[in-house]
C-alpha cells in the first residue's frame, strides 16, 4: 500500500513520475476527502477515486497492498500517522511517497498568503500605509544589523524574517492602490536587475575579479539610470557616517573630489571616514561597535 503526499504550494496535479506510476498501477485510489485539490486533479486526469476516512473503514480493499491513498494536500503528518497506525496493525508494506516537492523559496508563498489574510481580516493591518510602516522598516533593519554584529545566527534568521515581512507588507499595500503592483512585480524588477547587471554570469562579459564586477555593476547602473553625476542616486536619508562613506566612495571611483581641510568637527569627521575607507573599515559599523563596547 502507498500513501501519496503532495505540497500545497504547487498546483494540484503537478505530480512526480513516480506518483503517476503509482496511480496508474493502483488497484484502488482512495482519499478521505474527494473535494481535496489533489483528489480533484487525479479525478480530472481520468482516475476513479473512492472516499473513505481510513483504510478498511468502508471496504477491506482500501487497505490492500495495491491501494494508493491520497493524503490531504500538504498534510505530511496525516500520512505519517496513517502509516504508523497501519504498521501497528495487520497491514504490511506501507510506503509514503512524496508526489510533489516544494522548490527552494516555496515557503515565501506562505508568507504572501498570511499577509493577504491579515490585510483582509486584521483591523490593524488594514489601517497601515507605506508611511505608517516607515518606523518599523527602520527598526527591523537595525535589528538585523544588531544580529549581524552579535554573530547570532538564530537571531539573524528571525530578524531577516521580520525584515522580509516588511517587504511583503509594503507590496501588499501597493496592491490595493490604483495602478497598484504586487510582490511578484517587486521580484520581477530585482531579478531583471540582477541578470542585467551581472553579464559575467548571465551574458558573454568577463570579470577578472570582484573589483571588476563592482565596476561593471556601477557602469551598467549609471547607464540604466541615465545619471550624469557619480553622486546621483545616493539616498540623503542615510545615517551621516554611511552617507559620507558613500559620497567619498563615489568620488573616489570617479577620480574627483577631495576631503576638505579644516578644524571644525564636520571636516575632522569626514577625514576620519576617509581614513576608515582607506583601511577598508565601515565607519558606521565601527562607531556602532565602539558605542556598544562603551555600554558594556
Amino acid at each position: 500500500m502507498q500513501v501519496l503526499v503532495t505540497s500545497p504550494r504547487l498546483p494540484a496535479g503537478l505530480l512526480t513520475f513516480a506518483a503517476w506510476e503509482a496511480l496508474r498501477t493502483a488497484d484502488v485510489i482512495v482519499c478521505p476527502d474527494l473535494d481535496d485539490p489533489t483528489a480533484r486533479a487525479v479525478r480530472a486526469a481520468g482516475f476513479e477515486v473512492a472516499a473513505a476516512p481510513l483504510p478498511g473503514a468502508d471496504a477491506e480493499h482500501t487497505a490492500s497492498p495495491g491501494a494508493v491513498w491520497l493524503a490531504p494536500t500538504g498534510d505530511v503528518e496525516w500520512a505519517h500517522r496513517l502509516a504508523t497506525g497501519l504498521v501497528a496493525g495487520d497491514v504490511d508494506g506501507i510506503d509514503v511517497v512524496f508526489a510533489s516537492y516544494d522548490p527552494p523559496g516555496a515557503r515565501l508563498l506562505d508568507l504572501v498568503d498570511v499577509m493577504d489574510r491579515l490585510r483582509r481580516e486584521c483591523p490593524w493591518t488594514q489601517q497601515q500605509t507605506h508611511n505608517s510602516l516607515t518606523r518599523y522598516l527602520l527598526e527591523e533593519t537595525y535589528e538585523v544589523l544588531e544580529a549581524l554584529d552579535d554573530g547570532a545566527d538564530d537571531d539573524l534568521r528571525e530578524e531577516l524574517g521580520d525584515l522580509m515581512m516588511q517587504v511583503v507588507f509594503h507590496a501588499r499595500i501597493a496592491q490595493d492602490e490604483p495602478d497598484g503592483w504586487s510582490v511578484d512585480d517587486v521580484a520581477e524588477v530585482i531579478v531583471a536587475k540582477l541578470v542585467n547587471r551581472n553579464p559575467h554570469v548571465f551574458g558573454d562579459a568577463t570579470a577578472a575579479d570582484a573589483a571588476e564586477v563592482d565596476a561593471n555593476w556601477e557602469a551598467i547602473k549609471a547607464t540604466e539610470k541615465q545619471r550624469s553625476s557619480p553622486l546621483d542616486g545616493i539616498a540623503r536619508e542615510l545615517p551621516a557616517l554611511a552617507y559620507a562613506d558613500k559620497v567619498l566612495e563615489r568620488l573616489a571611483r570617479s577620480g574627483g573630489g577631495s576631503v576638505p581641510e579644516g578644524d571644525d568637527v564636520g571636516a575632522r569627521l569626514l577625514r576620519l571616514v576617509q581614513e576608515a575607507r582607506t583601511d577598508g573599515t565601515d565607519p558606521e559599523q565601527a562607531l556602532r561597535l565602539a558605542v556598544r563596547r562603551l555600554l558594556g
